[in-house]
């Protein structure tokens, strides 16, 4: 278990400070720290290997101690035994790869130091880049030797720091899975820094969720993005439609209620707002049905004209902007854009399911 409450306070070149307040626990296995860049997840795992000294507070990895400020204890870095990838990988240019894997193996004899890294390569499939340089190996083999010199000193707290964000599509599926084989194996706690939505998803056991140096959220990465519970987290979690309306009426008797979101009228689920009263409203661009002609017989109770006003390709998919009364966006696959013929301007009709409106505490 790694437990982490800490503060620390840092003077920009703006004037202005930014403190990092968080406190948590978590478990052995991967948990993601996730936000925008600048949130305070980079500088968490700064503070949790020694790097920066918090202002206060508490760091320890089961009994063990690294930071009490209470108590004055403050432990060596290199007595922390933490494993560090950086997301620039910090390998040594002048050292082969297996020099570089046995670099903190420096207690041992240089016998052992090379078995125990030469072991570590071949659990990385990288044996034969012993003899290269970094300059020599590709960004996907610089990352393996990155994870096998974090791993070959046993450490008992693994941090990685966006370690596949500037690798490609493929390289990265691989060495996910990589990442998934070593979080069965090692049993320790790994924090794990990201900005990409599909990393959280696809890695996850839990995940933090950073916004201005505090944590906002926390949970299983499903329940946290399938249905975040404030703006900011359905804004970080990609929500491409969140609006503000206000209860014009209240149907008990089906579950719903009626919401004005600025002359745009939509059926939400039932909630305890009374009459009268602000909601704010996410709905995803992949939970919106877009159809070339009006609609009929569908169970869907919100059926809504409008005319293209948007039209985003993107790699697998296309957002489709569309002017109802207020701009909503609806996800495509290339195909079905092309099959019905969209442009600018066309007419469209929106279909949209009372419970694919999740409610938002629009303060957070």
């Amino acid at each position: 278990m790694l437990s982490v409450q800490i503060v620390k306070t840092y003077n920009q070149s703006s004037g202005k400070s930014f403190v990092l307040d968080v406190d948590f626990q978590v478990p052995a296995g991967i948990t993601v720290l996730f936000g925008a860049s600048g949130s305070g997840k980079s500088t968490t795992l700064h503070l949790v290997a020694g790097l920066v000294e918090p202002e206060r507070g508490r760091i320890a990895v089961g009994n063990d101690l690294f930071f009490d400020s209470s108590s004055k204890i403050n432990l060596p870095i290199k007595e922390r035994r933490v494993g560090y990838v950086f997301q620039q990988l910090a390998l040594f240019p002048h050292l082969n790869v297996i020099n570089n894997v046995a670099y903190g193996l420096h207690k041992l004899s240089k016998g052992e130091r090379l078995q125990r890294a030469s072991a570590m390569l071949e659990a990385f499939a990288i044996k034969h880049l012993a003899e290269r340089r970094p300059n020599e190996i590709s960004g996907g083999e610089a990352q393996r030797v990155a994870l096998a010199r974090a791993l070959v000193t046993r450490p008992r707290l693994l941090l990685l720091d966006e370690p596949l964000s500037a690798l490609d599509a493929i390289i990265k599926q691989s060495l996910i899975a990589d990442l998934k084989r070593l979080n069965n194996e090692l049993n320790i706690p790994i924090l794990y820094v990201t900005h990409d939505r599909a990393e959280v998803i696809t890695l996850g056991e839990r995940v933090l969720v950073y916004s201005d140096g505090k944590i906002i959220a926390q949970g299983q990465p499903m329940d946290i993005f399938g249905a975040p519970a404030a703006s900011s987290v359905a804004r970080l979690a990609g929500v491409e439609n969140i609006l503000q309306g206000r209860v014009k009426a209240r149907h008990t008797e089906r579950g719903t209620m009626t919401c004005d979101f600025g002359g745009l009228e939509m059926e939400i689920p039932l909630t305890n707002a009374a009459a009268g009263e602000t909601l704010t409203v996410a709905i995803r661009a992949g939970d919106i049905l877009l159809a070339a002609e009006e609609p009929r017989r569908i169970s869907a109770r919100n059926i809504l004209a409008g005319n293209i006003t948007k039209i985003e390709e993107q790699d697998f998919r296309v957002l489709i902007e569309v002017d109802c009364g207020v701009a909503l966006r609806a996800m495509l696959t290339h195909e079905a854009r092309t099959e019905l013929d969209l442009k600018i301007g066309r007419q469209v009709w929106l279909a949209i399911k009372t419970h694919a409106c999740f409610i938002l505490d629009s303060t957070g």
